[in-house]
């Protein structure tokens, strides 16, 4: 049985920055081949990192947010989330933007899980929190030209909204099965401890 080798990284020759999106910056990076030794030119967008975050109520539902996507040009069911603002902890984004979004504030947040979003174009990373205990206790405060309107949606409901396209957003999807290989490791532990008569 013939061994494959894992790949070889390859040497980035020369970047150039080529356009400010408010958002996110493009380069555009000359890199050379490990296996051919041929240059080859790949194009990077840049961005802060950003943040997803699972809020549930005491009731088991998840506080969700409608809003109109420009780039879809649709209004999309999502969590609560956005960028990581400088000097500030994901954490601390995560808790700002349910604020924000929603009006809701949560008893306990925690880190459940961090992704690239696509590795082929963007270097920043994704960072999902669970939220237990949210809630209102203030208005909507969206800034600039963001629009969000809270939903409810019980806890049980989540796998067929995905299912039927309502939820589609692949960050969103990512964050909820973060959230449920989190719920999953919670039950876990916690028969596990009954098992040793805890």
């Amino acid at each position: 049985m013939t061994m494959m080798s894992d790949p070889k990284r390859w040497t980035a020759l020369k970047t150039e920055f080529l356009q400010d999106c408010a958002v996110f910056t493009v380069s555009r990076t000359a890199s050379l081949s490990p296996r051919t030794g041929i240059q080859h030119i790949f194009y990077r967008i840049d961005s802060t990192d950003w943040v997803n975050i699972v809020p549930v109520t005491d009731r088991g539902e998840v506080v969700m947010v409608r809003q109109y996507r420009h780039g879809l040009g649709e209004i999309t069911l999502e969590i609560p989330g956005g960028m990581v603002d400088p000097g500030e902890s994901p954490q601390a984004a995560a808790i700002r933007e349910l604020l924000e979004e929603t009006g809701y504030r949560a008893r306990e947040v925690k880190s459940i899980g961090a992704v690239s979003p696509n590795p082929a174009l963007f270097g920043n990373r994704v960072h999902t929190y669970a939220a237990f205990g949210a809630e209102r206790v203030a208005e909507i405060r969206n800034p600039g030209a963001e629009e969000t309107h809270v939903e409810l949606v019980p806890l049980d409901a989540l796998p067929e909204r995905v299912r039927s396209g309502d939820v589609d957003h692949a960050l969103v999807i990512a964050a909820l099965h973060f959230f449920e290989l989190s719920r999953r490791e919670f039950a876990d532990s916690e028969s596990g401890r009954e098992g040793h008569g805890e």
